[in-house]
């Protein structure tokens, strides 16, 4: 690894429990994996509890008088009624409705805010468009470095740690917690449907006293390190910057229409574009697919989707699920094929063509 590829708070730490490997993530280490297979981390996720570094989970900072109305003008998303210690999903969109990026809003203050990012330069993007209208902010990158705690057990672990205030945390919302003398935010969120919370740690010097906080509360609850796991996203239907959405994607595409405002109550960079689109409607969307042929491989490039000798769309995450017993995937499905229970054939890139149909998200 190159020193232009940034470490954690957190980084010795994965690195003394066993980490297998990285991916690269805002030009930042994200763990990928611990347990000596996929599936075993899978299980353990849905049952205990896992503590995972995503301090690559960077944070735009942007603050004063103008910040909501630049964080405004970035996403289709009304954020007006949004509240101090709120938490909301945003899709950013540059001016032909293309996702930038698929955020986690914080609302700090009134004028403060965090957009806490998925793999894509919004710093830069945010940066460039104060500075072309002239506002009054300031787009910072703030010392903060997300530690993940994911599972069932996790809010019991974290109340035995912190307090029973964790338990009234509501979901997509803030509280604090005590690090070190320090108070430091807590939402109720991560990238899982299994259930937990995010500390947005601000401070790196502090990354090692929290998380061998955690690791030693955890050790009653049968805590292990983890990461995202490809099954439990997959199956519960989380997306992926990069794999199931880039600038080629807009909003509805990806079932994000319920974020965007189209009235003309609120302007926002790529309002006319998304207009035109809502009226148009779409001619694709991200569905699941189902397919059979044994355990499939890593979905590194699109794999066709085709029904007869038409390719109808892409698949653009795929993994065996062990709970299911068949691979499932998110695919890219045009308008005339995407109707649940429609007939498909996966072409992985293994060469095999594996039958299958097109499915509902999350998976059952």
């Amino acid at each position: 690894m190159s020193r232009r590829i940034r470490r954690t708070p957190y980084t010795d730490r994965v690195e003394q429990v066993g980490v297998r490997g990285f991916s690269v993530v805002n030009h930042t280490l994200l763990p990928k994996a611990f347990q000596p297979s996929v599936e075993q981390d899978y299980w353990h996720l849905r049952e205990h509890v896992q503590i995972w570094d995503v301090g690559c989970q960077r944070q735009v900072q942007i603050t004063g008088p103008d910040a909501a109305f630049l964080v405004q003008w970035m996403t289709p998303r009304d954020i007006s009624g949004a509240r101090v210690g709120d938490c909301l999903y945003v899709p950013l969109i540059d001016a032909n409705a293309g996702l930038i990026n698929d955020p986690v809003l914080l609302k700090l203050a009134e004028d403060r805010f965090w957009l806490s990012i998925a793999d894509s330069d919004v710093l830069l993007y945010a940066m460039g468009l104060a500075l072309g209208r002239g506002l009054d902010v300031e787009v910072t990158e703030p010392d903060v470095s997300p530690l993940a705690v994911q599972g069932p057990k996790a809010e019991r672990l974290l109340a035995d740690l912190f307090g029973a205030h964790i338990r009234d945390i509501g979901f997509f919302r803030f509280g604090w917690i005590d690090v070190e003398g320090t108070q430091q935010r807590i939402a109720r969120s991560g990238y899982s449907r299994q259930g937990g919370f995010e500390i947005y740690l601000q401070g790196g010097h502090l990354g090692t006293a929290l998380w061998d906080a955690i690791w030693e509360a955890g050790q009653a609850h049968d805590i292990t390190p983890g990461c995202p796991n490809l099954i439990e996203r997959v199956e519960g239907g989380l997306f992926s910057y990069g794999n199931e959405m880039t600038r080629e994607n807009n909003p509805f595409e990806i079932g994000l229409g319920k974020f965007c405002t189209v009235d003309g109550s609120i302007d926002y960079i790529g309002l006319a574009a998304l207009q035109k689109i809502a009226a148009d409607g779409v001619q694709r969307k991200i569905r699941g697919v189902a397919f059979d042929g044994g355990p499939c491989p890593t979905c590194s490039k699109a794999w066709p989707v085709m029904v007869g000798d038409v390719q109808v769309g892409q698949v653009t995450s795929a993994v065996w699920s062990p709970r299911l017993k068949c691979n499932v995937g998110h695919a890219m499905i045009d308008r005339a094929y995407w109707a649940v229970g429609q007939a498909v054939t996966v072409r992985s890139q293994d060469g095999i063509l594996r039958s299958g149909e097109v499915s509902a998200l999350p998976f059952a």
